[in-house]
């Protein structure tokens, strides 16, 4: 298989360096340049190119259910030995009263909550 004349060989080696036009730096001709605003821009201004701009502050991490007294253990609700009482004698309304007289315990330190 024998290829065209023009791919056989490369291209001769020229040292010296390409030709560049020499209106590089000019304006093509009709070309009007930008009349904006002349105020000098303040010292350290970067442009944004229509960036946001996202400021992020640190905050305390709540957790639900966590003891505000050591911060470490979760709450658990702890019945008190009235409130089983009344559960057990009046039955029907006396859960009601169970479920308003417990009281909230740390798992960790202990603590009792109201």
């Amino acid at each position: 298989m024998s290829l065209p004349a023009e791919y056989e060989k490369p291209p001769p080696y020229s040292p010296q360096a390409p030709a560049y036009p020499q209106n590089v730096g000019q304006l093509p001709p009709g070309y009007q340049p930008y009349q904006g605003s002349s105020a000098p821009l303040p010292a350290g201004y970067a442009p944004t190119y229509g960036a946001t701009t996202i400021t992020v502050h640190p905050q305390e991490i709540i957790i639900v259910g966590a003891c505000p007294a050591c911060r470490v253990g979760v709450l658990e609700d702890d019945f008190t030995c009235l409130g089983i009482l009344c559960a057990i004698a009046f039955f029907p309304l006396g859960i009601l009263c169970c479920l308003a007289l417990k009281n909230r315990r740390c798992s960790n330190c202990g603590a009792y909550f109201g």
